[in-house]
């Protein structure tokens, strides 16, 4: 059985839609967006190169035809064994569909499209809406992932630039991808972890990295560094932590930053005693950066109080703006349960003691990748124009009397330059302005591979 059928890439009740469009229907447009209104740009468009290459560049073939057959027809519903025949002798498989996206890392607001799909082969206007499921759910997801990261880096950024002397260098390394182990499955970790990429540069999704690369030809999109786990650090027992610890200096002080998580116990003797008396002159001759983390305890308290203990220990100098910055052989790192408001509350607590936001950097994990859903952006594709056998286009669109935020656009849609950004158009009132949504697939071919530094760019 293949458990990549393209077929089978739907929900249930598309497989009976073949049979319910008008008869003289020869294609069906449809859109997607983030539905409701916003004056300021939110969503991140990305991920779609993503499904095409990996999924829409894979043909469907006979068996494919056959075995969705037996499945479809045993799970109760009638199969359009004509129609994916159709597709498989006309078309060698492949989909024949005209996919238009805006160019990935693009930032939009609410209620402008990202995508427009057309059916390309007249036989094949069911086929549009058919692939609702698979599209949409691989525009939704790493879309919301790079939206909320994004959402972090607006929270940093400036009391970054308030505190800092150099926030350009050292804000692609506040937000770290923890997320690997809360997510369903390696697909979302790949998938997720490259939408985090877009913002940030530290990520310890090494699935994240790969699809970086594979997709969108990234060398090396994120970057770690050595770091300890609760196992390594209590294998030494407690009567030996400080061992522990002075282990992790030993293979990795001489060598930039590593990380030691430093809660085993008790955090405050791990950083004031440990850390700031019997280890301290081990930490700053090493010549590397100590990167203490606390991993439990309130979520803002203790993370600020870590970073004055060290202050306490190590010493600080004012930089260019005034702010403390604590010794260069020490740093923090707070990745326990964080969400973006936490930290917020975190810098602005840091900042009250006169401490620069470069002391600190933060990871999330379920948070980041998982704790996500369609209606965090309210993502939908909608139907929005059918021509008939005679080449008319006509306007398709619901407006539910009860609940008007699910109203969808008339039309075939274009995107256009407009006062405040990005705005929704249609397609036969572009009076000459230039369409933003840009051919990207047709019939199975890709016509646009953007690279990953150009969707960090766009989404910079």
């Amino acid at each position: 059985m293949n458990l990549t059928n393209l077929i089978l890439n739907t929900d249930s009740y598309k497989l009976s839609h073949y049979l319910q469009y008008p008869p003289e229907t020869r294609a069906i447009s449809s859109y997607v967006e983030a539905r409701g209104h916003s004056d300021h740009a939110e969503v991140v468009f990305f991920g779609l190169q993503m499904f095409l290459k990996e999924y829409l560049a894979k043909p469907v073939t006979m068996q494919d035809v056959n075995e969705a057959e037996e499945i479809v027809l045993a799970h109760g519903l009638p199969f359009n064994r004509e129609g994916w025949t159709h597709i498989v002798n006309r078309h060698g498989g492949y989909l024949p569909l005209l996919i238009e996206a805006l160019p990935e890392g693009t930032m939009v607001r609410r209620g402008v499209p990202v995508v427009q799909v057309v059916n390309t082969d007249p036989a094949c206007y069911w086929l549009t809406s058919y692939i609702e499921t698979a599209l949409l759910r691989a525009i939704w997801y790493p879309s919301t992932v790079a939206s909320s990261s994004r959402k972090v880096k607006q929270i940093i950024r400036p009391i970054l630039e308030k505190t800092c002397d150099d926030p350009d260098s050292v804000l692609p390394f506040r937000l770290h991808d923890f997320g690997a182990r809360g997510t369903t499955s390696l697909e979302q970790a790949g998938i997720g972890g490259a939408a985090h990429l877009v913002n940030f540069m530290g990520t310890d999704t090494v699935t994240g990295v790969l699809y970086a690369r594979r997709y969108y030809g990234a060398q090396m999109a994120g970057f770690s560094i050595p770091a300890s786990e609760h196992s390594t650090m209590t294998s030494w027992g407690q009567d030996r932590e400080a061992d522990a610890y002075a282990n992790m200096i030993d293979k990795f002080g001489a060598k930039g930053l590593y990380a030691v998580v430093s809660d085993s116990y008790d955090i405050n003797n791990a950083v004031a005693e440990i850390w700031g008396k019997q280890l301290k002159e081990r930490v700053q001759t090493a010549g590397g950066t100590l990167v203490v983390r606390p991993d439990s305890g309130d979520p803002v308290e203790t993370p600020v109080q870590v970073v004055r203990q060290l202050a306490y220990a190590f010493g600080t100098h004012l930089n260019g703006k005034g702010y403390k910055v604590l010794d260069n052989s020490v740093r923090v790192i707070q990745g326990d349960g964080i969400s973006s408001s936490d930290i917020a509350l975190i810098l602005g607590r840091l900042e009250a003691f006169g401490f620069s936001a470069e002391n600190i950097a933060f990871g999330m994990g379920a948070g980041l990748l998982q704790r996500v859903n369609r209606d965090t952006y309210s993502f939908a594709m909608k139907a929005n124009a059918r021509q008939d056998t005679s080449g008319t286009w006509h306007d398709v669109y619901k407006r539910p009397a009860t609940m008007n935020l699910k109203a969808s656009k008339a039309g075939r849609q274009a995107v256009v330059e407009g006062y405040i950004g990005l705005e929704a158009a249609r397609v036969d009132q572009l009076a000459g302005r230039a369409n933003m949504l840009q051919p990207v697939w047709r019939d199975g071919e890709l016509l646009q591979d953007w690279t990953f530094d150009a969707v960090r760019a766009r989404a910079a």
